[in-house]
């Protein structure tokens, strides 16, 4: 069975930081036994929001902005004409051959 990986909410782990930020009283492997998740996890989560003014930006998969999520579904757009467009090439460049051999037969 294979190991999921848990995801967490840009809110979770918002407040899985100001909750190791008002219990200064515990460590961190205190703070992330309490709240469930790795020391690593809530270490890196401190970094995150440490580096912008105790505001965690999280950039995951699951916290893209609407302009990354525009981005993304322009570029999948993109590639998906640029494959229909080879696909309609393929055919023109055999007709394009076979027409002399075609028009010999008149």
């Amino acid at each position: 069975m294979a190991n999921k990986k848990k995801q967490f909410d840009q809110e979770f782990k918002q407040n899985a930081v100001n909750y190791c930020l008002t219990h200064p009283e515990l460590s961190r492997k205190e703070c992330a036994k309490n709240l469930g998740i790795g020391d690593s996890t809530l270490y890196r989560w401190k970094q995150e929001a440490k580096a912008n003014n105790n505001q965690a930006t999280f950039k995951g998969s699951g916290n893209l902005t609407e302009a990354e999520l525009e981005n993304r579904r322009l570029k999948r757009e993109l590639k998906d004409t640029q494959d229909a467009l080879e696909i309609l090439k393929k055919p023109s460049a055999f007709w394009e051959n076979n027409t002399s051999s075609v028009l010999s037969c008149f």
